[in-house]
């Protein structure tokens, strides 16, 4: 089991919390309008490809089990270690 530091309700238990995912950046659909199959491809890649590093990898999880927020989290994939939390964001 995980032990995630909420930025308002301290350490809390993995089981308060649902996985939101990796952190993905969104691709700028207005940068190049003429690249149509390049933009194509970035949304692709974005949506359907989900990153698996050996190490660190920025998640968010949603505290539904306390506060209600979105947490941050930088966790290493090799021994599932919390090396740094960002503040987290109302839902």
């Amino acid at each position: 089991m995980l032990l995630i530091t909420c930025p308002h309700c301290g350490p809390r238990d993995e089981s308060e919390f649902s996985y939101g995912g990796a952190r993905r950046i969104w691709p700028d659909h207005d940068a190049n309008p003429d690249q149509t199959e390049t933009a194509m491809l970035d949304w692709h890649q974005t949506l359907y490809l989900s990153p698996n590093p050996s190490g660190p990898l920025t998640e968010i999880w949603y505290h539904g089990g306390g506060c209600e927020c979105w947490v941050e989290i930088i966790r290493n994939t090799k021994d599932h270690s919390i090396s740094n939390r960002q503040k987290g964001r109302a839902s």
